[in-house]
């Protein structure tokens, strides 16, 4: 994941979720949402780029 979140942009097919190893997430890697899974990066990112974090818990 680090080396994809070291790109300028994501991909403009997928978001980063296509790195995911989670079926239910592997099922969003193409929302036009630029989604992170949950870690340590992602928080990183976060806080570089001045921007808050949307917590998703998925649904049912």
């Amino acid at each position: 994941m680090k080396e994809y979140l070291e790109r300028d942009r994501y991909n403009e097919k997928y978001n980063w979720l296509v790195l995911s190893k989670s079926p239910y997430l592997k099922q969003h890697e193409t929302n036009p949402v630029n989604w992170l899974e949950w870690s340590p990066e992602a928080f990183q990112k976060a806080k570089r780029e001045g921007k808050p974090v949307f917590l998703s818990i998925g649904y049912s």
